[in-house]
């Protein structure tokens, strides 16, 4: 049974008033066991305009579990989106401040620069024709409920994916003048390597991953709009943020981000 509207509200400001207060909370499915993906979705879309509210823009969007490492990392099976906000970019160059997060992590990414609206289903090279750029990127995740890894795929969606934070690379690409469909993503911590896999692992290629998006949205009467940052989805699993650590991110071909991580 669906949610009514005033649970959708209740549980949106239950996981926002987590975010505000920097705080763990309880999973969601623990008082709506049956919740599906269609009210998640519904409930992840209320936490938004909350933050709209408050004078937050949406600037993009967000692929989750793209790639057989980061479902098997979770525990989960089926990708997902979220919502990226103007306040959740950082860049490069920029230090990540752990004062405020709850248990964060950071994994490599794709991000594609959208040029045009794209509405309805789509192929490979119309998601191509709409982007009007392609880099390196990274994501810090940061769930609000306990325990982080044990909750079901509709507590994630409804917390917006577990997304808290997003830096793209100076460097940006036309995607139909680059190959990034089988190239190294690396992300290394203190100099040494912390995952590596090819950008392959993400939905096949990266640009499958935006057609899945679009899938996602036309199914609820949504659309990426021109102008979006949409983040492909991790190709490795995340590494959780310590102090003192130099995160620096590399997607051969495309480029690379540094970010340091302070209390």
């Amino acid at each position: 049974m669906a949610l009514m509207p005033s649970q959708v509200a209740e549980f949106a400001k239950y996981l926002d008033l987590a975010l505000l207060e920097n705080r763990e909370v309880e999973r969601i499915t623990k008082d709506a066991p049956d919740l599906g993906l269609p009210d998640a979705y519904r409930i992840q879309d209320e936490g938004i305009r909350l933050r709209e509210r408050r004078g937050d823009i949406q600037i993009g969007l967000k692929m989750g579990l793209t790639s057989q490492a980061k479902r098997d990392q979770m525990g989960l099976t089926d990708a997902i989106y979220g919502v990226l906000t103007k306040t959740m970019q950082i860049h490069d160059g920029d230090t990540i401040q752990l004062k405020g997060k709850i248990h964060p992590k950071i994994e490599p990414e794709v991000a594609f620069l959208i040029g045009k609206e794209i509405r309805g289903k789509v192929s490979f090279d119309e998601a191509l024709d709409a982007c009007s750029g392609v880099c390196a990127a990274a994501e810090i995740l940061d769930s609000r409920f306990l325990n982080f890894k044990y909750f079901s795929l509709p507590d994630v969606v409804a917390d917006n994916a577990s997304s808290r934070e997003f830096v793209l690379s100076k460097k940006v690409l036309d995607p139909k003048k680059v190959d990034f469909g089988d190239v190294e993503i690396r992300m290394e911590v203190n100099g040494k390597l912390a995952q590596s896999a090819s950008s392959k692992e993400i939905s096949g290629h990266p640009l499958n991953s935006l057609v899945q998006l679009c899938k996602l949205l036309d199914d609820r009467g949504l659309y990426v709009p021109k102008g979006s940052i949409v983040l492909a989805g991790a190709a490795t699993v995340a590494v959780p943020l310590e102090p003192g650590m130099k995160v620096h991110v590399s997607v051969a071909g495309l480029g690379d981000l540094n970010v340091d991580v302070s209390k």
